[in-house]
């Protein structure tokens, strides 16, 4: 079994707001809810987990201890989850592969925790072994297109047309990659 990197990190935004980054726990459930009922409209166009439902909500807290999956969450000091992100390692022929997952609550955004929380979960990639790291995004998510670039990763695949959002359009798809080259890689 390949250990787990559990202790919670600070992190003091560009705003100067603190919140600390650590596991998803079994106590998180209604946190985590609140936080997707939280989220713009808008970013449901383009969030593929829907943290609307609470059995949604319920089968991620319950995987919170799975050996091929780490999830992460940004809370603040009074408790609420203000960002989440998540890698699971890929099955089969891409078990080197992580898929990387990453959401930030909308007052939250432009002020360093999308690059704090991608670099955590990068962490957590490489404690599960994988020797590359992807993330699927919709071409329309500037934003977190260029969180990931600053951090190293660079577009491998587009696919037009390839993603369909909630209400039935359809968006293209880039598929971002880091490699990492050995244990001491860091993004």
């Amino acid at each position: 079994m390949i250990e787990r990197a559990e202790a919670p990190v600070a992190a003091t935004l560009r705003n100067g707001r603190t919140v600390t980054i650590r596991p998803l726990a079994e106590q998180d459930r209604e946190a985590l809810l609140r936080f997707g009922r939280s989220l713009p409209d808008d970013d449901w166009l383009y969030i593929e987990t829907d943290l609307h439902s609470p059995d949604i909500i319920n089968r991620l807290v319950d995987a919170h201890a799975a050996e091929n999956w780490r999830q992460l969450v940004a809370v603040t000091e009074s408790g609420e989850i203000v960002g989440y992100s998540a890698v699971r390692r890929l099955p089969g022929w891409s078990s080197h592969v992580g898929d990387i997952h990453l959401i930030v609550g909308k007052d939250y955004r432009r002020c360093g925790l999308g690059t704090a929380l991608a670099q955590a979960i990068f962490d957590a990639a490489r404690d599960l072994g994988v020797a590359k790291v992807i993330v699927e995004i919709l071409q329309e998510q500037t934003g977190g297109i260029a969180i990931f670039e600053r951090l190293g990763f660079q577009i491998e695949g587009t696919f037009s047309d390839h993603a369909r959002d909630h209400i039935g359009h359809r968006h293209t798809l880039h598929v971002l990659a880091y490699h990492v080259n050995g244990a001491n890689a860091s993004i």
